[in-house]
């Protein structure tokens, strides 16, 4: 799993049979620790309903399939939480509010 922030979202009127009805939504992976960016920003299936801005956990690959809504569907990465907290060693490095840099330190 991997943290990320949605960015935006794709808009796709052709596709697969399977993902017509499926959200998705572009996503930029972060830093776990500093909420900076990490990497590129990949297209994920959202299956619970996030937000632009939402700080999200992402999986890929096979793990990506096996929810509810991806199940046998050509996918592999899909947002499967909105995160509320995160806490390391002890200290929260990101709330709802955003993150707090004390990761960085």
């Amino acid at each position: 799993m991997q943290m990320a922030r949605v960015a935006g979202t794709v808009v796709s009127t052709q596709k697969d049979p399977k993902l017509v009805g499926l959200k998705l939504q572009l996503v930029q992976p972060l830093d776990i620790i500093t909420g900076n960016d990490s990497g590129r920003p990949l297209v994920a299936v959202d299956t619970v309903g996030a937000g632009i801005g939402d700080v999200v956990m992402i999986v890929g690959g096979s793990s990506a399939r096996q929810t509810d809504r991806t199940a046998s569907s050509p996918v592999d990465l899909a947002i499967v939480s909105i995160i509320d907290l995160v806490e390391v060693d002890g200290k929260t490095v990101y709330d709802r509010r955003g993150f707090t840099g004390e990761g960085s330190k």
